[in-house]
């Protein structure tokens, strides 16, 4: 019964004292060339287009929930060449 406690202190600890998401980027690249970033922070995610980047990268809104395949799919349709994700340790 005691050890019946103990996990259910530690799960409930576990919950309560875990933080929002952790911050991650992701850059986004064509052809070998950055075009822009992704960044999840507090659960919010945000698209950032570096100058230059593609008007139809550009124009992209959404949406992005945290599947980042469907979005790089979405983006590589949208621009009509693949464009890569790539997780940076942040």
């Amino acid at each position: 019964m005691l050890s019946l406690a103990y996990e259910f202190l530690f799960h409930a600890g576990r919950f309560l004292f875990t933080g929002p998401e952790e911050t991650a980027l992701w850059t986004i690249a064509v052809q070998g060339r950055l075009a822009g970033s992704l960044v999840r922070e507090s659960g919010v995610w945000r698209l950032t287009w570096f100058n230059g980047a593609d008007r139809r990268l550009a124009s992209f809104s959404g949406p992005v929930d945290g599947n980042l395949e469907a979005l790089s799919a979405a983006l590589s349709d949208r621009l009509g060449t693949p464009v890569e994700l790539a997780s940076l340790a942040v």
